[in-house]
């Protein structure tokens, strides 16, 4: 009979303790390594990502225990080696929260009292933190604000955060208009390369459009990762409803004409317009 109890996080670090229990403990989880489990990690972000925009909140508060699953599953890997623990892990991030929150914590420890809260816009908060993030990457003696960017992040949010590093040395654009200029050069320069260029100059200019479309994104204020997402989801549901328009009038999609296919994709986006929320 299953336990009737509310279980804590001591319970998820205990169940993790006795999936690894080298004579008791579960065959796939003790095959598991730091870098076997990386998959499922970024499947289980993603799959957190997708319930939180989705507004799905029952989702996210399980997908959420699957993402802290991973940590501890992390933090048990390492102990076993003598590396570090849970506990370790959060000694680590609560110091460099404070550390980095001098706004708040202003005496720099965690308990510290507000004797007098400081008026702090948004803007200074954000230069604060880059000023002291950088201060600890002088502290790790790093060549370069470039160094410490996971060359495994999705490229677009990669190219967003090297253009964020970038703009604290004036290497940025103070408003929209002038980057827009910049995007009409590049296609014009990509629109040369299709002409007379090779693949690897036709490859290389439509990534130029595509790292000055992020820079747009940055500079407007939007995660240029999670524009693309909308923009996927809008273009799979209209995918969804195309299909269904073509099912219920027994069309065989692969054979339209070029116009019996602009009208259907026409009725599709009209059809996800009237149903979507208002």
């Amino acid at each position: 009979m299953p336990d009737a109890q509310q279980y804590n996080l001591d319970d998820l670090c205990y169940l993790m303790q006795r999936l690894r229990d080298p004579e008791a403990g579960c065959p796939w989880d003790l095959k598991q390594t730091e870098t076997s489990i990386v998959p499922y990690t970024l499947e289980e972000v993603y799959e957190l990502i997708e319930a939180l925009e989705q507004g799905d909140h029952e989702s996210a508060k399980g997908e959420l225990g699957d993402v802290l699953f991973q940590v501890v599953f992390y933090a048990q890997l390492a102990q076993e080696r003598a590396l570090y623990g849970l506990d370790d892990i959060v000694n680590g991030i609560v110091t460099k929260l404070v550390r980095r929150h001098p706004h708040v914590f202003q005496d720099g420890t965690l308990r510290s009292s507000v004797v007098a809260r400081e008026q702090i816009d948004e803007a200074t908060v954000k230069a604060r933190w880059e000023a002291i993030k950088q201060g600890e990457r002088n502290a790790r003696q790093q060549g370069s604000a470039m160094d410490d960017v996971p060359l495994s992040l999705p490229a677009l949010s990669r190219a967003q955060k090297l253009q964020k590093r970038a703009s604290q040395f004036g290497l940025d654009w103070p408003e929209v208009e002038p980057v827009l200029d910049v995007l009409r050069g590049e296609i014009t320069e990509f629109e040369h390369a299709l002409e007379s260029g090779t693949a690897r100059s036709v490859a290389d200019e439509l990534g130029d459009i595509l790292f000055s479309v992020v820079n747009m994104a940055r500079l407007l204020g939007l995660d240029a990762e999670q524009v693309l997402r909308q923009s996927n989801r809008k273009f799979e549901s209209r995918v969804r409803h195309y299909e269904e328009l073509g099912s219920e009038r027994q069309l065989n999609l692969s054979f339209l004409s070029n116009e019996e296919r602009d009208k259907l994709w026409d009725e599709a986006k009209h059809r996800e317009g009237s149903q979507s929320p208002s």
